[in-house]
């Protein structure tokens, strides 16, 4: 196996990078920019615009990888309902230039989407549940969905997860755990939601899921998400509880009174039946991850 890695230096990404070091695999790890993770070696790391179908090209035909992870993305979701045109061209018109490129050399292509596809009234939700998006993002993801399954003779993965939590090296983002906790370390008044139902996943757990399900070439749509499903304000204060941090500046809202651009789902979480079957996928709770973080 050849694995290719784009967004390298986004969190999945780099959990990537340390599952293949660790197992010795052979990879590529790409993003946009230099590389910023110091454990990916020199030699193991190319700068890619998953936007320009040439670059696309010279990198792929030069490497020639058996597998690509595709965890490039825009991701933040009020952004992209602001920015729906580089939402697009980032979240579905790469995707189509990747799936034309991999359809003609044979090429196994693993795309992250999101719970977001679900309009969460419903949740928690199997492989098989229909989509049915709320925001500009989502719509995005569906799309880039659309475009593996529609690929005539494309061997693909979809990876569908939740919340993807960790440390990392120089984030261009923070995630939820790591925010909560450096700010309840801080004292800082916080509003958080109380009708919004997440099962966040620890990135390590979701790239050891990524690897596995090309390891195994399975093929077709996979929920990996954590174990849990939770409220954001739950999830918040398992974070102070096992960290002996104080709620006190911590006060309880609903999502209406944000009045933020995109919508979201209020209940989602994913049956992980088939993830644990196929793939032995056994996720970690919140509190046996705290300790790495």
């Amino acid at each position: 196996m050849k694995l290719l890695i784009t967004g390298s230096n986004g969190l999945l990404g780099q959990k990537l990078i340390d599952l293949c070091v660790a197992k010795q695999l052979d990879f590529l790890a790409t993003s946009s920019g230099a590389n910023r993770y110091s454990i990916c070696p020199k030699d193991k790391y190319q700068t890619l615009d998953i936007t320009d179908e040439q670059n696309i090209q010279a990198v792929l035909e030069s490497y020639q990888p058996t597998h690509v992870i595709h965890t490039a993305a825009m991701t933040n979701v009020d952004q992209c309902e602001l920015q729906p045109e580089a939402c697009d061209l980032v979240n579905r018109q790469a995707v189509f230039m990747l799936a034309k490129y991999c359809q003609l050399h044979q090429i196994h292509l693993q795309l992250l989407s999101t719970d977001f596809v679900f309009d969460g009234q419903d949740g928690p939700y199997v492989e098989t549940d229909a989509p049915n998006p709320l925001s500009v993002y989502a719509r995005s993801k569906v799309e880039a969905e659309k475009i593996l399954q529609a690929t005539e003779g494309l061997h693909f993965s979809i990876v569908r997860t939740i919340i993807v939590y960790g440390k990392g090296e120089q984030l261009s983002r923070s995630n939820l755990i790591l925010w909560a906790k450096e700010a309840l370390q801080k004292g800082n008044p916080l509003q958080i939601v109380n009708d919004q139902f997440r099962a966040p996943t620890w990135a390590d757990d979701l790239a050891w899921a990524c690897v596995r399900i090309c390891e195994l070439n399975q093929e077709g749509i996979f929920h990996i998400a954590g174990p849990e499903v939770l409220s954001i304000y739950d999830i918040v204060a398992r974070v102070a509880a096992f960290y002996k941090l104080p709620m006190e500046q911590v006060t309880q809202l609903s999502s209406e009174t944000l009045q933020q651009p995109a919508k979201r789902p209020a209940r989602t979480g994913f049956v992980l039946d088939k993830a644990n079957e196929l793939l032995g996928y056994r996720p970690h709770t919140l509190e046996q991850t705290f300790a790495f973080l």
